[in-house]
């Protein structure tokens, strides 16, 4: 396990009028820095000349406070070197504004991109995050990350599960804050509030694109076995060719690597070839067009490829390519907003699956009649 700790960058939580944060302060005005400790929140106001609860409310961003005493107080702050002190602030409020976040797989385009988008997303309602990245999926891993969560007296945990076979690792954590689990098409527990995008609809995007544009013959290169988004993807492509009276083809089973889009698209090249390819993910993709073309065949001419994620860099590829865009800000919009519904005793939230988009570049076309 990798953790870290939150993002330097303050979060952006609304204050209101005369709710003063203490940070353990005391009256004592000396100058802090020749006794040798750290400037505490009576030193800025000492310098910046007003009252205690000003600068709670300059550093809890209150739209009370007039331009030119925040001014004041943030040049305060700047000279003094001033931190706040998180822990006190976390005795008298009852809250670390503090959200774990669990994740496996981050080197993954899918996770990671999860993982922002909910750093933005808590930022945005003035938290922080902290991170646990797994490299592996089993019971004490987990439990190890959780308690480093629970000594950080987090307000609520969000899990970025991909594995299958790893997902009873999660069963009874008997933890007392919410809990967000995102992981497409598994069953939550009683405990957990489900997040996802719609992987399945997703897929089903794809193929429809294909037989819209004439194609029948359709192969799915998916992801591992043991993942929930590469499950989704083989439902939704089995789906919809049933949906369209087109026998669906064995899947082929791949690994979300380029390196495995090109092995697996130089067997096929010697082979027949369909006349379009459903790739589970954009890297798996680029391996199977770099394959196709190195041994002779046009795309879309004599193949269609279809990708997934809309990673950065897909409209340059040769050629650009069609693909399905998955929200990732939103999924961590959604993320944060379920944890602070629960935290505010609004219920337990059921957000909607996140639609993911079709964009249709030039590595699709009709298919070849000869």
């Amino acid at each position: 396990m990798t953790t870290s700790g939150a993002s330097s960058s303050k979060p952006a939580a609304a204050g209101t009028e005369g709710a003063a944060i203490s940070d353990g302060a005391s009256s004592d005005s000396g100058n802090a820095s020749q006794r040798g400790r750290k400037p505490r929140m009576a030193d800025v106001a000492r310098v910046a000349g007003v009252s205690h609860q000003t600068v709670s409310r300059v550093l809890n961003h209150s739209p009370s406070v007039r331009p030119e005493t925040r001014e004041r107080v943030l040049a305060a702050i700047a000279e003094l070197g001033y931190r706040r002190n998180v822990a006190a602030r976390a005795l008298v409020t009852q809250s670390s504004r503090t959200f774990g976040v669990v994740t496996f797989g981050a080197e993954l385009y899918g996770p990671s991109s999860t993982l922002m988008g909910v750093e933005s997303a808590a930022r945005e309602a003035g938290y922080y995050v902290s991170l646990a990245n797994m490299r592996t999926v089993d019971s004490e891993s987990v439990h190890s990350a959780i308690d480093h969560f629970v000594e950080q007296d987090v307000d609520g945990l969000v899990v970025v599960t991909t594995s299958i076979e790893g997902d009873d690792t999660f069963e009874s954590l008997g933890l007392d804050v919410p809990i967000v689990v995102v992981g497409a098409g598994r069953k939550p527990r009683a405990d957990e509030i489900p997040v996802a995008v719609d992987q399945e609809h997703g897929a089903r995007l794809a193929v429809r694109h294909l037989v819209d544009s004439g194609h029948e013959e359709i192969v799915h290169l998916t992801g591992p076995r043991d993942s929930f988004d590469a499950r989704a993807r083989v439902m939704g492509y089995r789906a919809e060719m049933e949906a369209a009276s087109l026998k669906p083809r064995p899947v082929i089973v791949g690994d979300w690597t380029s390196q495995q889009g090109y092995e697996v698209g130089k067997t096929m090249s010697a082979r027949a070839l369909p006349s379009a390819i459903f790739a589970g993910n954009d890297p798996m993709a680029l391996g199977l067009i770099y394959a196709l073309t190195e041994a002779g065949y046009d795309v879309p001419g004599d193949v269609s490829v279809v990708g997934f994620d809309d990673v950065p860099g897909t409209e340059y590829y040769r050629p650009p390519l069609t693909t399905v865009r998955q929200n990732f800000e939103e999924l961590g919009r959604q993320c944060i907003a379920a944890l602070l519904a629960a935290l505010e005793d609004k219920g337990k939230p059921h957000p909607t699956p996140i639609k993911p988009e079709l964009v249709i570049r030039q590595s699709t076309a009709p298919p070849r009649r000869d």
